[in-house]
Parts: C-alpha cells; structure tokens; sequence
C-alpha cells in the first residue's frame, strides 16, 4: 500500500507540474501580447472564420507529429478557443470546437514518429513487420480520422444534438421563456399553428360562449382580450413571418458589402491601435526611450504611412454603404418590433387564463378566513388599540397567501393605520374593516361559483393553449418540444450581420 500510494502521488504531481507550467506557459504568452498576434493573424487570414479554422486545425494537425494531446490541450488550445468562439460570423458552440479539436487530436495517436498507436503496435508485432511499413499501415486510418473530422465540421448538428436535447429535456433545462429558445420555439408554434389552428379556433369559440358575466370586470375584459388575440393570432404571427421573409431576402445582397466594409473597418482599427502606440513613442521619446535619432525617425515614417494607409482604405468603402447598413438596421427593427408585439399578446393572453385560474382555485382558502375576519369588528370595538392591530396584521398576514387578496388586505392595513395614530380613530377602523368585509364576501362569491360552474372549462381551455399561445410560459418544455428546438439549436448560425 505505502509503494502504490508513493508513486501514485509521483504520477499526479507529474501531472499537476505539466497542468502548472502549461498555464503558466500560456499566462506569459498572452502577457506579452502573443494571443493578440495569433488573432491578429488569424484576422487577416482571408475567408472569414472556416479559413481560422482551417488553419488552427492544420496547425494541432502537425503539432500531432511531434506532441503529445495533453500539451496540446493544456497549452494550444486555450489560445485559440477563444479567438475561434468569438467569431459571430460563424457562431459555433464550444462543444462543436471541443469534439473538433478533440477528433483532430487523436490523430497524434496514429502519426509517426510519435504516435503512441504505432508504438503499441510496434511492441506486439513481429520483428518480420518493420517500422516502415506500420507507418504505412496507418495512412488510412489516419485519413479516415480526417474524413470523420470532415464529416463532423459540414454537419455540426451531429455534435450539437444529443447534448442539446440531454440539457433541454433535463430538470436543469431553461424555462421555455428563455431568450436564447425564442426563435426555435417559434418555429415550433408557428408550425403547431398550421396544423392546429382550426382546432385552436373552436376551442376559443367554445371559451367565448362561457358564462363570465358574474366575474368582477377586470377579469371579465382581461379574458375576452385574450379571447380576441387567439383569434387574431394568425395576423401576428403573418406579421413575423412577412418582416423574417423581408430581411432574408436583403441579406445576400447586403452580405458581401457588409464583411468587405467591416474588414476595411478592421484594418482600419488595428492601423489606429497601431499609430496609437507610434505617437506615444515619439510623444515620450526623450523621456522614455534611449536610442538613436534614427529609431525615432524610422517610427515617424511608419506613422506617415499608416495614416496614409489608413485613409486610402477608409475611402474605399462605398458611397452606398450607409443606406444599406440603414436598410438592413430598419428590416432587423421591423422583424423585432414584430416578434416582441407577438410575444407580448400571447404571453397576456395566456397570462389573463393563468391569474383567473389562481383566484378560483384558492376559492377555500379565502372563504376560510370568513370567521377571522369578521370577528376583526367585536375586537376593535371591545380590545386595546394594541391587541386589535395585532389581531388584524394577523389576518393580514394569511390574506397575503391567497392569491388575489390585495384590495381585501388594503382596507385591512388602513384600519391598523387609523388605530395605530397617538389617537386611535375606531371610527374610521371599523369604516374601513366594513368596507374590506363587503369586498371580501364579494370576492368569496364569485370564486364559489365560479370553482363550481367555470374552473373545469378554464382548465381544458388552458391545456389547449399549453403547446401554442402559452407555451413561453411553461415551466418546462415537453419531450416533443425539447427535440424540435434540439435541432434548430444543433446548427450554427451567422450573427455577424448585426455588428
């Protein structure tokens, strides 16, 4: 046990010394600006985020040749994750990056003259087999590895799925609510609509010829609202679709404008950063440098071509490019204008049904309290100043857990506050317990009936809007949903048109 637990600790130091050194490795790096000349060369790279990529994975590639995975993992990709997942022209996940890494680098296994595979197979092999020839034996292996890697970067959804839909489907898994779920979950709806949408109307219209005529007003205007929004949904959602078909059909035009003129932007910047550094030199020269007139000579005409390079690129951005940046910022606003008037109509519309149903169902508790609050008069008008306030904050206090409550509370709380003065005014305590009794009998009446007569009919008209008007409202998304927005999350998208 003392040898195993020996070297055993031998093993993880090991480990952790290679953990330590490669951290420290990649802290220095980026202290000395070697992560900004990565991404700045990687930058300048032409064709956009797949060239980067092409070239990152060319680079752990070769480095496969000759490093172990663990240094390529502890030291490489920590520099150039980043750069990669900042791209929103690309969009990608980290999962994605990390199995494409993950698939690259086990190609160091297979490639000599280091790879461990080929030294495994070296030990069992016969002494008929040469090293030469199990080199050989493994170029197709490795080219089946770089046809995997292809296959996993063109299909990305491949990698994205099954973690995507394990977290959606999980008790972990965000809210339906959840910003970053919007537009697959409207694709789902929008769908459901099509499909059900007659079936979705006769149930609004067996909704609408319920008896609600005995609610208090605000509920009765708050569901025939929503009524009216599940009958006009399909004009909403018209709306959406009609400002989503508009941009799309902008952006191949725009696109090629939008990247030419941001890389001239880019460049731009990296000039001023560049010039920035320049005059500080030449600013502080005397100060803080001590080198020949002719450094400081050699960094003015750097300066003078930069400014000069600078303005050229700067005018050759299009005279056109202001009114279609416009164009495109108007289309985006018209498409958002439309979803978050959508999303506000359905979420009130179901919110209205959810409330309603809330005030019915806590119909008991609230009669429960009939007795309490009644007996509130015999206290105030016989009991201390102190003993009636303490008797109504009490049933203030159970009020405050029946959903509904607040005017009934209010009236409650005026009374305390018209006994608590220097003078206590029974009076006007008892004028406003009566008052608070009266509303809360009529409350207890309504939520009576309507627990008998309309919670039932709430109910199925609530699980009807549960997969479409109320679906952002769910606490959770069902399995089938869960799935769908799987999917739709599995590929990357291009976000890089709104920077």
């Amino acid at each position: 046990m003392h040898g195993v637990m020996v070297e055993t600790a031998k093993t993880t130091s090991m480990v952790f010394i290679i953990l330590i050194g490669a951290a420290m490795l990649t802290s220095a790096f980026r202290a000395f600006g070697g992560e900004e000349l990565v991404r700045n060369f990687l930058g300048s790279l032409p064709g956009g985020f797949w060239t980067q990529f092409i070239v990152v994975m060319a680079v752990i590639f070769f480095l496969g040749f000759f490093l172990d995975f663990i240094e390529i993992a502890v030291v490489v990709v920590p520099i150039i994750a980043p750069i990669l997942l900042a791209d929103p022209s690309a969009n990608i996940t980290a999962v994605w990056l990390g199995v494409m890494i993950g698939i690259n680098i086990q190609t160091s296994f297979l490639t000599p003259p280091f790879g461990f595979a080929l030294f495994y197979l070296r030990g069992v092999a016969s002494k008929v087999v040469t090293t030469i020839e199990i080199y050989k034996g493994a170029v197709p292996f490795i080219l089946l590895q770089l046809v995997g890697l292809a296959i996993a970067g063109y299909y990305p959804s491949l990698v994205n799925y099954l973690p995507n839909r394990i977290h959606l489907s999980s008790e972990t898994a965000p809210p339906p609510m959840n910003p970053q779920l919007q537009e697959c979950l409207e694709e789902y709806v929008f769908a459901y609509y099509d499909s059900e949408g007659e079936t979705l109307l006769a149930g609004v219209s067996r909704a609408k010829g319920l008896d609600i005529s005995y609610l208090p007003e605000s509920q009765q205007k708050a569901l025939v609202a929503g009524f009216e929004v599940v009958m006009g949904v399909s004009v909403l959602v018209d709306d959406v679709i009609a400002a989503g078909n508009a941009l799309d059909a902008y952006i191949p035009e725009y696109r090629p404008l939008h990247r030419e003129v941001r890389g001239v932007q880019k460049r731009a910047r990296l000039a001023d950063k560049r010039r920035a550094e320049l005059e500080r030199r030449i600013r502080n020269w005397a100060v803080e440098y001590d080198g020949p007139e002719s450094e400081k000579v050699k960094f003015e005409l750097e300066f003078a071509v930069l400014s000069e390079d600078r303005s050229t690129q700067l005018s050759q951005v299009p005279a056109s490019w202001q009114g279609a940046r416009d164009g495109f910022v108007e289309r985006a606003k018209v498409l958002k204008k439309a979803r978050i008037r959508y999303r506000q109509s359905v979420d009130s519309a179901y919110d209205s049904v959810v409330r309603l149903q809330g005030l019915i169902a806590d119909a008991d508790k609230l009669a429960a309290l009939d007795k309490e609050l009644t007996d509130l008069e015999l206290t105030v008008q016989h009991a201390s100043p102190e003993a009636a306030m303490a008797a109504i904050k009490a049933v203030e206090k159970k009020l405050g857990a029946v959903a509904g409550s607040g005017k009934v509370k209010s009236k409650l709380s005026k009374a305390r506050r018209a006994l608590k003065k220097k003078t206590p005014k029974t009076d006007k305590a008892l004028k406003h317990l009566s008052q608070g009794i009266k509303l809360f009998q009529t409350e207890v009446a309504w939520r009576s009936r309507a627990k008998s007569e309309l919670l039932g009919k709430l109910q199925g008209y609530d699980d009807l809007l549960k997969k479409s008007i109320g679906l952002r409202l769910q606490r959770y998304m069902t399995t089938e949903q869960a799935q769908y927005v799987a999917v739709c999350h599995s590929h990357h998208k291009d976000v890089s048109l709104n920077f």
